[in-house]
């Protein structure tokens, strides 16, 4: 069931990032994570709150809520302290570059949560699994390549730095969520993170970015940014409880959500009429395909 979960993970990503590219071009970022960050939040609350007043209301159900100790408080504050910086460097990073260059950058973080799954939970893969995986890094630089034909200097460009650097801090959030998914729930995990961002971004807007705010880009209000945080929070819904089941690997979880670059390239294509598709139609058939022995493997 965990690998029909993660599908349906990467799905909802790819939504997610439509709804995040369109509400980031020539916008204001810091509002619009916050406003993501305070949306998904608002989502949550309500759960957080039955769960405390009435809990035979949502009892054995997904959507019940345990109330966290102190420790646990602490963990997820953690957990949502590494994923808001990942997401404040992706959200730059969409702003300024286009999608079927995002996408398979941010493809590469399987590759990272693979390295680190193999060394501190010694997953193991089996043939079909390794299969998939090679194929994926294969694609992925199959990509790069096409990258470089619009002019982007993966050297230089501040803003392939960002990416980067959130992939690194994104696969970082992939394998502590392994870790987390060994003995919290769910649900307790993904509600009080979101609160906790949002408290924190509360916290960015108004000291960061509210008194500099007329020497900066504009905030426009656009429709898609209350999208963002309904995609993603279900998105993440499906992830954790991928997540939760005893034989769910994070290495092939992680990689899995990635073909998310799929339905991100689809929309680079048709609404933002982005360059070089052909050789990166080629390049994402290869990751379909190794998405496709991954399947296999978990079949096994």
């Amino acid at each position: 069931m965990w690998i029909y979960l993660a599908f349906l993970s990467a799905f909802l990503l790819g939504i997610y990032d439509i709804c995040k590219k369109a509400s980031l071009n020539t916008n204001a970022v810091i509002p619009v994570l916050f406003l993501n960050t305070l949306f998904s939040s608002l989502l949550f609350l309500p759960f957080i709150i039955i769960s405390g007043y009435s809990p035979e209301s949502l009892d054995n159900s997904l959507f019940y809520v345990p109330a966290p100790d102190i420790r646990t408080h602490g963990l997820i504050f953690i957990k949502s302290l590494i994923v808001l910086s990942s997401w404040i460097f992706a959200y730059f990073a969409t702003k300024h570059l286009p999608l079927t260059i995002l996408g398979p950058i941010k493809a590469t973080q399987p590759i990272v949560v693979l390295l680190g799954a193999l060394l501190i939970f010694q997953e193991k893969l089996n043939l079909y699994q390794w299969i998939g995986v090679l194929l994926a890094i294969l694609s992925l630089y199959l990509l790069s390549l096409s990258g470089k034909k619009e002019g982007i200097n993966f050297h230089k460009d501040k803003w392939i730095l960002f990416m980067i650097l959130s992939v690194i801090t994104g696969a970082s959030s992939g394998l502590y969520d392994k870790y987390l998914m060994r003995e919290l729930n769910p649900m307790t995990v993904q509600s009080w993170y979101n609160i906790y961002q949002a408290l924190t971004m509360g916290i960015v807007l108004l000291t960061l970015w509210y008194p500099n705010k007329r020497k900066t880009t504009p905030f426009q209000w656009r429709w898609t940014i209350p999208l963002i945080s309904i995609f993603l929070s279900l998105a993440d819904f499906a992830y954790f409880h991928a997540l939760s089941e005893p034989d769910a690997m994070i290495s092939v979880v992680s990689m899995v959500r990635r073909s998310n670059v799929v339905v991100t390239f689809l929309a680079g294509a048709i609404l933002y009429k982005e360059k070089n598709l052909r050789n990166k139609a080629f390049d994402l058939f290869l990751i379909l395909l190794g998405m496709f022995f991954l399947y296999l493997g978990s079949k096994i």
